[in-house]
């Protein structure tokens, strides 16, 4: 079986192949309380100028966002979520090539940042929030991402429990894709994200990276976002130890290492702080998919259909 089908996104000016390559999407939180960077990028032109370096090293998707979606986070009045992303993306819309997304769970949001150059919708609630999302991506034919997230940030991590992990979420996102299409989304524009970190333990983190090959029953490309993620500083900090800081080099290390588990079980799109560091870690991984067993071991794989022995 191929862990990674490749998917084809064309509209307006843009393209976006996934599968072939391992796609990075640079994430810029324009908010004061990000728990990545501790609001580096709350300034409007900090936010743009990291965008474009985000580009410029290898970024095939800049993620704008300006609500944290953080535990226990509360949520962002409408009218400030735009007053934060609207500014960036309109200046950061003429400065790069790649598509812009929109970090928001909010219609008015998203329709704000669409008409001022962003090009993806990228929704943690999965159209629970505000169902209008699934009509404006619709309306402007494009892609939305679909993110799995248990109740809400507020409460997510409070003792998170599944009967059944993987076929929980599996279902979840069933029905939010269903939702899309009813609402006119083309299945060919929506991207799925189990999401990490959103009502999960360490323990079903790990397991939805490990068993990431599950979710090619939706038939649609896959998004992870592990990202300097609370499991990633607990398993690496020591016991004695406060939190590690989520941009330290130690962090940065167990976030490539995730990342790499996730790209060989099959996602098509990793969500990343430091697109620098990613860029090679996804040549590496990308290149380890690709390679021919025929041209070591004398038995042939064809293309990426033998993945499934490699993890």
């Amino acid at each position: 079986m191929d862990l990674r089908k490749t998917y084809r996104f064309v509209w307006r000016d843009y393209t976006l192949e996934l599968g072939r390559q391992t796609c990075i999407m640079g994430v810029v939180n324009v908010t004061p309380d990000s728990f990545s960077d501790g609001g580096r990028f709350y300034d409007p032109h900090a936010a743009v100028a990291q965008g474009e370096k985000l580009a410029a090293e290898g970024a095939a998707v800049i993620d704008i966002g300006g609500e944290s979606t953080r535990p226990f986070s509360d949520p962002v009045p409408i009218e400030e979520e735009i007053r934060r992303v609207v500014p960036v993306i309109e200046k950061l819309a003429q400065r790069v090539a790649v598509p812009i997304s929109i970090d928001t769970t909010k219609a008015e949001v998203a329709r704000r940042a669409l008409d001022a150059g962003a090009a993806i919708i990228n929704d943690v609630s999965a159209l629970r929030f505000d169902p209008g999302i699934a009509e404006l991506a619709a309306e402007f034919d494009t892609p939305l991402i679909l993110m799995h997230m248990l109740a809400e940030p507020k409460s997510m991590q409070i003792r998170p429990r599944y009967e059944n992990l993987i076929e929980e979420i599996l279902t979840f996102l069933e029905a939010a894709v269903e939702r899309a299409e009813n609402q006119g989304v083309a299945r060919a524009k929506i991207i799925v994200d189990p999401g990490i970190g959103f009502g999960k333990t360490i323990a079903h983190n790990l397991l939805l990276i490990k068993h990431l090959q599950a979710f090619t029953r939706l038939n649609l490309p896959i998004l992870i976002g592990a990202s300097r993620k609370a499991f990633i500083r607990k398993i690496l900090k020591d016991k004695h130890a406060k939190d590690l800081r989520p941009d330290s080099p130690i962090v940065e290390n167990g976030t490539q290492a995730a990342t790499a588990a996730a790209i060989l079980n099959g996602a098509h799109m990793v969500r990343v702080h430091d697109v620098a560091n990613t860029i090679a870690t996804v040549k590496i991984l990308d290149a380890l998919l690709d390679v021919q067993e025929s041209e070591g071991i004398g038995q042939r794989a064809e293309g990426r259909g033998q993945r499934a022995g490699m993890w």
